[in-house]
């Protein structure tokens, strides 16, 4: 937009800088975006890269063409250049139409004697709200820019690799952000990641953050929780194959546990869809995991508890038109990718396990051709994967010592990996209830059975049976006006928690979390440490910060019960500056305690949807926004129903 003071075409003199200051950055600021004027830049040095880099990698770019600009015009055909969407059209007043977006949609607010409309302000910025945020949410609905719609295979540029301009403050902090990412990733601290999903600056950073934890819950098996990252992910690039794959895996986890409403048949039409977008109608990866699919359908029509041997063999030989399905998805992938020797060597097994259960050798020729191409495609790696499927090549054509041999070197390359030889030994033990190969197959079961006692499997990461997550106001303090928890009721409160607590059973096998404040917070601690519950505190600020503003300012008797419950809490307080980062200094402080609420959110759904329980010692008032104790409820409840409430003003 312009900026400072301009005249229309009619001479009126426009102060566009109450226009933005009035009008527009409280619009989008309601919409929850955060605001940067392209003007507002201050540092020295060649402008057109930073304005370039801008409007490349912004969600949104808001164009005012209430004037006859040559910058704005220009600015704005940079960004139907550079992006397909993402682009809102306001003008105040009369303003001229260029041909080439005069069909474009365009909001008009109202201008009087130069600034906004005082009698019209409060409905203009609601409008404006409400068509920011239905272009945000229609981001992938049709491409607003008339370059991409009318240049269909045009592709919007790796904004990640074009690190140009003075914008090394930009990269700096991504960094830093990455960073946090794969540390909190590696440490399996999928709350982490969410929160700083949520802050990151731009949809593409959340995108990969919100895979990243998908991906990091799908490995923890908790699929439920995974799979709605994955959604998010998708909301914002519906296309992005890494989250459409998760996404399948998730599908296909639920549908193999039993999960009501899911099924194998759901997760296949998942991957059917993604075979029919353009780009990605033979990738071999898609197709693989389809035939992953069609697998299970198959091994889930004869493979049942109870059955005899001999009854497997015959259902797995009568339903051999599915084995037929999961053969030609296999044989797909591999045909599209000849070095995807995984859907190579599945493709060619279970041919042969066909004409083993119906005699029919009509996949032979397929099965010679096969043979030479995934032993040259699997050789060219050198890492358990390759090597093991070099050892499944010997179960289908050598002998029980060269399966033996070949087995013995994939497993010099697993670095004992329990989680991957288990893999291969579990697809053995299916071979072998099919009676195939018998002499191969038990070389390879032998093998492994082996190397697999010596791995161990790792000691499994403590899981709690219940998560009990607790948020709760603090005591009033003298100069409250509208009590909310007034000390006199502190005993009762502490009385009516517990009573909570052991009503739902919580014992040692039990987590909690909460930030560790005076008034709720301290008497939850205190009652799930009299119940021998473990207990985690994660905080806003760093600690002295915390005591500061949130224990003694209740008195000086609360500082003594924060410390008596830190010394026995089993792990480490968590302060969010030092895992999370620090805020900027622009960061309104009421967001620090609105991030700690979602931080605590998120990690103890991370343990389990179905697992967690809500408590809270709470008015019932809502209006705290996102992460407030409204919203804990509300997401809690949503997903679960397991919410306690203890109001206050019942005690």
């Amino acid at each position: 937009m312009p900026f400072g003071t301009k005249p229309d075409a009619d001479g009126t003199q426009i102060d566009f800088n109450r226009i933005y200051i009035e009008y527009i950055k409280p619009a989008l600021e309601t919409a929850g975006l955060k605001v940067f004027r392209a003007d507002e830049e201050q540092r020295a040095g060649e402008i057109r890269k930073d304005m370039f880099f801008e409007l490349l990698v912004a969600d949104l770019v808001v164009v005012d063409l209430t004037i006859d600009n040559a910058n704005v015009w220009y600015e704005l055909g940079v960004r139907h250049a550079l992006r397909a969407r993402g682009v809102v059209l306001i003008c105040g007043g009369n303003s001229k139409k260029a041909f080439d977006v005069y069909t474009d949609r365009k909001l008009h607010y109202n201008i009087k004697n130069g600034t906004p409309d005082s009698n019209t302000l409060e409905e203009d910025i609601k409008n404006l709200t409400i068509m920011v945020k239905k272009t945000m949410e229609s981001w992938h609905g049709r491409k607003i820019s008339p370059v991409f719609d009318l240049l269909p295979n045009l592709q919007e540029p790796d904004w990640k690799s074009l690190r140009v301009g003075n914008i090394n403050q930009f990269w700096e902090e991504y960094d830093a952000w990455k960073d946090k990412i794969i540390l909190a990733r590696k440490n399996k601290l999928i709350g982490d990641i969410l929160v700083l999903a949520d802050e990151a600056p731009i949809a593409a950073f959340r995108v990969e953050a919100w895979i990243q934890a998908g991906q990091a819950l799908r490995k923890a098996e908790r699929y439920d929780f995974a799979l709605e990252q994955l959604e998010r992910s998708l909301d914002i690039e519906p296309q992005n194959l890494q989250a459409l794959h998760e996404k399948g895996i998730c599908l296909q986890r639920l549908a193999l546990e039993g999960k009501p409403s899911y099924s194998l048949e759901k997760a296949r039409q998942h991957y059917l869809q993604i075979l029919r977008i353009e780009k990605y109608e033979d990738d071999p990866e898609t197709l693989a995991l389809l035939g992953r699919v069609d697998k299970d359908v198959w091994v889930a029509s004869w493979r049942e508890d109870g059955a005899s041997p001999e009854q497997m063999l015959e259902e797995a030989t009568e339903e051999d038109a599915l084995l037929r399905v999961a053969i030609e998805s296999y044989r797909k992938a591999y045909q599209a990718n000849p070095l995807h020797y995984y859907s190579g060597i599945n493709a060619m097994s279970l041919m042969q396990v066909y004409q083993h259960l119906t005699k029919d050798d009509q996949y032979q020729e397929k099965i010679n051709i096969l043979s030479g191409a995934i032993g040259f495609a699997a050789k060219i790696k050198d890492d358990f994967w390759s090597l093991a499927t070099l050892g499944d090549l010997e179960i289908l054509t050598g002998t029980p010592e060269s399966v033996k041999k070949a087995y013995k070197e994939a497993i010099a390359k697993s670095d004992k990996n329990w989680f991957a030889l288990n893999s291969t030994l579990s697809q053995l033990y299916l071979l072998k209830d099919l009676d195939f190969m018998p002499e191969n197959v038990a070389s390879g079961v032998a093998t492994f059975e082996r190397a697999i006692q010596k791995a161990k499997k790792p000691k499994e990461r403590w899981q709690p049976r219940n998560v009990f997550l607790f948020s709760g106001h603090m005591i009033d303090t003298a100069d409250r006006e509208s009590p909310r928890f007034p000390s006199n009721k502190e005993e009762i409160a502490g009385h009516e928690i517990l009573s909570e607590l052991k009503k739902l059973g919580a014992n040692s096998e039990d987590i909690a979390f909460t930030q560790g404040a005076c008034g709720g917070d301290i008497l939850f601690t205190e009652a799930c440490q009299k119940l021998g519950v473990h207990v985690q505190w994660l905080q806003p600020f760093m600690e002295p910060e915390f005591i500061e503003r949130s224990v003694i300012k209740c008195g000086e008797s609360w500082r003594d019960r924060y410390n008596a419950c830190k010394n026995k809490l089993s792990t480490p307080i968590r302060s969010a500056p030092m895992e999370l980062g620090e805020l900027s200094q622009d960061v309104d402080i009421g967001y620090s305690y609105e991030r700690c609420n979602l931080w605590l959110l998120y990690t103890a759904l991370s343990y389990g949807i179905d697992k967690v329980h809500f408590i809270s010692l709470w008015d019932g008032k809502g209006g705290d926004g996102p992460g407030g104790t409204a919203d804990m409820y509300k997401q809690i409840k949503s997903r679960t129903g397991n919410v306690n409430i203890i109001k206050t003003q019942d005690l």
